[in-house]
């Protein structure tokens, strides 16, 4: 047994991996810089993580796990490297966790985490005790604690993450193109090393899953099944599995499924976990009824709570064609009016993708409130802030919108405009998340006052 110490340790990614390290046989320890529900999550579970970052926490640990956004300037890291501690990047403690499992790994500029969690849940629905490693808590499956889970059968699912690279760590039996984009240019300075990356990931399987509405991913599938991999591609017209909204086809067999979360993609994300859970062995039929059951994951179209007739719900979607489809599901849904705090997360995404971000918040029947970019990792860029959305924007007559910096002021403003009947959307990747909690206390004090 090992002694492991993770920095970092209340990331959504971070402390799945913590957890299936500590399930590996190894001592664990982590800190952060704050309490988060991931931290909470684990601390619960008995982990020792506390609050704080301090060198001398690394002193007598066997190996420090990081992850992008740890910085070099942070004390422990500082401290490792002076000692000589190795010091591995999360994917690669993963990895190492799951050194004996055959793995299902989900890759794609979004909806990672909902795939993800929708073939863990496939898989367990289906009788296969799977491990899985996925960024947000995993609702529905005894004994997950923030986002991972221990399994006792030789599978396991984890959710590969594209923007540093390190997707390429793992080696799966069976992985999942979702869809390919431009993002994370940051890392890879282009488009063609973004898709040389994907390539790569999608050739190093038994079995590629594929989605046939997406023309760059379908390309790299191309490339993949020149190498030897098997393709299986799923889509709404072209496709091995044909999606409709009812259900899906494959090798001549009809499976009617009612996706129980809203959003047209996510109909499609179903199939994808159908079908990657099915190239692994689960039992067709099995699997089919698995995803009816599907509860959902933390931060993905998660409702945190209603007063007085106002629902709200968060979500994590940080790209435009995220926040798009998060919007075009709210409607399908049933809302009416929508109340849309958005705080965007990372300079460099906000400028390469500002006028998308602007088309995508640019909705009929809505209020917008954008508070500051979430730099988290990032240096602030010149000229780049969230009135650069705003600028490109064109507001419906039905429509307000605006920027007001700082995050709880932007929560205050939502809870100022929100009404009965309306649905208000708390979105993006960073602290919004607790903004959900504000605008319901503020309603509260609002609704106590009234009476």
């Amino acid at each position: 047994m090992s002694r492991v110490h993770f920095i970092g340790v209340g990331g959504s990614g971070m402390s799945a991996v913590a957890r299936l390290t500590a399930a590996a046989g190894h001592e664990v320890s982590g800190t952060d810089m704050r309490v988060s529900h991931y931290f909470e999550a684990l601390r619960d579970a008995g982990m020792n993580v506390t609050i704080g970052h301090d060198a001398a926490n690394v002193d007598g640990v066997d190996q420090v796990v990081i992850s992008t956004a740890v910085r070099e300037t942070n004390p422990e890291l500082a401290r490792a490297r002076e000692r000589g501690i190795e010091v591995v990047h999360r994917s690669e403690a993963l990895a190492r966790a799951l050194d004996h499992h055959r793995l299902i790994a989900v890759a794609g500029s979004h909806g990672k985490t909902t795939t993800s969690a929708m073939v863990a849940h496939v898989l367990h629905g289906a009788g296969v005790d799977a491990s899985f490693a996925v960024g947000a808590r995993v609702f529905g499956i005894d004994g997950a604690v923030a986002g991972g889970y221990a399994g006792d059968s030789d599978i396991a699912v984890v959710e590969a993450d594209e923007s540093d690279g390190s997707f390429l760590r793992y080696h799966p039996e069976v992985a999942i193109l979702l869809n390919v984009e431009p993002d994370h240019l940051d890392y890879y300075g282009t488009e063609e090393r973004l898709h040389e990356a994907f390539t790569e990931f999608s050739s190093d399987c038994r079995v590629l899953v594929v989605c046939a509405d997406d023309p760059t991913a379908i390309s790299i599938a191309r490339t993949a099944s020149e190498r030897g991999v098997e393709v299986i591609s799923y889509g709404r017209g072209d496709g091995d599995v044909r999606v409709s909204a009812t259900g899906w086809a494959y090798q001549g067999e009809e499976y009617t499924v009612a996706v129980p979360v809203p959003g047209d993609h996510m109909v499609l994300n179903a199939a994808a976990a159908w079908a990657a859970s099915v190239a692994m062995g689960a039992d067709r039929q099995a699997a089919a009824r698995a995803v009816e059951s599907f509860g959902g994951t933390g931060r993905r179209y998660q409702l945190r709570g209603e007063v007085a007739g106002i629902t709200v719900v968060d979500d994590y979607a940080h790209h435009p064609t995220e926040v798009a489809a998060l919007i075009a599901a709210a409607r399908s849904a049933g809302a009416g009016h929508l109340v849309v705090l958005f705080q965007p997360a990372l300079f460099s995404r906000t400028q390469l993708h500002a006028a998308n971000f602007a088309a995508a918040l640019s909705a009929p029947n809505a209020d917008v409130v954008i508070s500051g970019v979430h730099g988290d990792r990032e240096d602030p860029l010149p000229g780049v802030n969230s009135q650069t959305i705003l600028d490109q924007m064109v507001i419906p007559e039905d429509s307000t919108a605006v920027v007001v910096e700082t995050l709880e002021d932007a929560a205050a403003r939502v809870a100022d405009v929100a009404s009965e009947g309306d649905l208000v959307l708390t979105v993006g990747s960073g602290p919004v998340t607790y903004a959900g909690e504000w605008i319901l206390d503020a309603l509260k004090a609002r609704e106590a006052g009234n009476g």
